[in-house]
């Protein structure tokens, strides 16, 4: 009978481990089974529409001023700002002075010029 050398006897060791952790392998479902609603048909077309859709790497608002829903009329808007940048005493509050209370008794200008307005108006 032949002897066997020492590399034969690791290498014969080595494949005998080998089957045995074959033998013991599952298969890996991953975490969660795979659920789509989409067949693989649909996923590629919409990748394909998505590949090719115009812009698509452009930073957002790099085309110029997005659109939004107005809620209020613009020359009203206007005129809410124009009347508050006039008002007399915006920027004063209860703080500004040591133990005071502010009341406004200065007339907005805005709102002189519309009374002014009015009754050269109901005059005529």
């Amino acid at each position: 009978m032949k002897s066997l050398s020492f590399t034969q006897i690791v290498a014969v060791g080595s494949f005998a481990m080998l089957a045995a952790a074959g033998a013991k392998a599952e298969n890996y479902e991953g975490v969660q089974p795979l659920v789509s609603a989409k067949s693989r048909v649909e996923v590629s077309a919409e990748a394909v529409r998505t590949a090719s859709a115009p812009d698509q790497n452009v930073v957002r608002g790099s085309r110029g001023a997005e659109t939004m829903a107005v809620s209020t009329d613009r020359a009203r808007v206007v005129a809410e700002a124009v009347r508050t940048a006039a008002a007399p005493d915006q920027n004063v509050s209860a703080s500004s002075r040591v133990n005071s209370q502010v009341i406004s008794t200065m007339q907005n200008p805005v709102d002189a010029r519309a009374a002014a307005a009015n009754a050269k108006s109901s005059r005529m």
